[in-house]
């Protein structure tokens, strides 16, 4: 199925876009260039000499390594276990006959690649910038306290900041090495300059949100605060898994509520908070932003096995590449079936999966239910965000656009 991009998330990405580019100018030049560059601010210039054609072969070498050390899938290894075997250098080293890299690397007109170093997709977007789906419920948060929509756009400059914090560890834990169709952060500057970034970026957030001196400011801060604790509270379970057999669905659906739907929860209820928007506001809208953020990760967690490339940004059946514990996966391992017994049995084998084992995984998950069941949580979850929506004061015209993002974000292709 396919969705179109709500108005108000393309609007956000506008009126925060600039507010966001201005706060990283805020970060010292060596951090600046490495979180810039993850946020599809700017391309890879000032990355050690070498990285980015490396960097450029690993991410689209048809999947990615692990830390456990096995190959990623459709490619050798290489000396650091990254390779894949497709990834293609130009005569300077750095693009591509794709044309994904320009001259200097930067983005062109296509919003992948150009001559001049400057970003030119849709609206100027760079080629590397996000969805912009958590500024545009910040901003709608604002709105439903009957705030202009200026005056979210700290509270969601600081929640891109920690979504993007998340993800730049988040690929280095996981090895992945491409995001938004080109290599990840780490795989051009290197793990350290990567992590750094990230911890750059969750402490320019909190400094956002503390410059107002009203009370407000520090709720807000709070508020985001308690969402990371619980952010790395998943992604440590997460990590937590890929070591285990014996993952429960519950648990699973406890890990995605940490490290999704926390910060979603939180992006829907911030604007509100940091406006001095009513506290049973708050409440109703975090509500809202919790089922919908489960619903989102449910949706995710399909992607990650059937999602297109074109749309996930990274190779078909990456999840199960990487045999991650996803809600699909797990659904399926406790179905008790054959076809769970025979997946349990794939996934355990030491070698890495051929495509073969990957397509045969696929199908295993599907037949032993954990497909439907992932359908069918996140159309419970969506139908619970909607009654979240429906119980709680707000605007009309804001609401609707509450559940028109929740609509999207469950209507990706798969």
């Amino acid at each position: 199925m396919t969705a179109v991009m709500p108005t108000g998330v393309e609007t956000a990405r506008d009126l925060v876009g600039p507010a966001l580019a201005a706060a990283v100018e805020r970060l010292t030049p060596d951090v600046r260039k490495v979180a810039a560059y993850h946020l599809g601010l700017a391309g890879p210039e000032g990355a050690p000499p070498g990285t980015l054609a490396a960097a450029d072969g690993r991410a689209r070498g048809n999947g990615r390594a692990r830390g456990n050390g096995r190959a990623a899938a459709g490619g050798r290894a290489g000396a650091d276990g990254r390779a894949g075997a497709d990834g293609r250098t130009g005569p300077d080293g750095r693009a591509g006959p794709d044309g994904r890299a320009g001259a200097d690397g930067r983005a062109g007109p296509d919003g992948r690649a150009g001559a001049d170093g400057r970003a030119s997709g849709r609206r100027g977007r760079a080629p590397g910038a996000g969805k912009a789906l958590r500024p545009a419920l910040t901003l709608l948060s604002a709105r439903a306290a009957n705030a202009a929509p200026d005056r979210g756009v700290p509270a969601a400059v600081a929640v891109e900041l920690v979504h993007n914090f998340s993800l730049l560890h988040d690929d280095i834990m996981d090895g992945d090495t491409e995001r938004r169709h080109r290599p990840t952060a780490w795989t051009v500057y290197g793990t350290g300059a990567a992590i750094l970034a990230g911890d750059a970026m969750l402490a320019l957030a909190q400094d956002i949100l503390l410059e107002d001196a009203a009370p407000s400011g520090v709720w807000a801060a709070r508020a985001l605060s308690a969402a990371v604790q619980r952010l790395i509270a998943g992604q440590g379970a997460d990590l937590a898994f890929e070591q285990r057999d014996d993952v429960a669905l519950p648990e699973c659906l406890a890990m995605a509520g940490d490290k999704t739907a926390a910060l979603m929860s939180c992006a829907c209820s911030i604007g509100s908070i940091h406006v001095g928007g009513a506290p049973g506001l708050a409440m109703g809208l975090a509500a809202f932003g919790a089922h919908a953020g489960l619903a989102f990760q449910l949706t995710d967690d399909l992607l990650g096995i059937w999602g297109a490339p074109e749309v996930t940004g990274k190779p078909v059946r990456s999840d199960l590449r990487a045999r991650k514990k996803s809600l699909p996966v797990v659904a399926a391992l406790s179905a008790g079936t054959p076809e769970a017994r025979e997946l349990a049995a794939l996934l355990a084998r030491e070698e890495a999966l051929s495509e073969d084992d990957l397509a045969r995984a696929a199908g295993l998950v599907e037949a032993a239910g954990g497909k439907g069941w992932t359908e069918a949580e996140a159309a419970t979850q969506l139908a619970a965000a909607h009654q979240c929506l429906a119980d709680t004061d707000m605007p009309a015209d804001v609401r609707a656009e509450f559940a028109g993002i929740a609509e999207f974000i469950t209507a990706r292709q798969w």
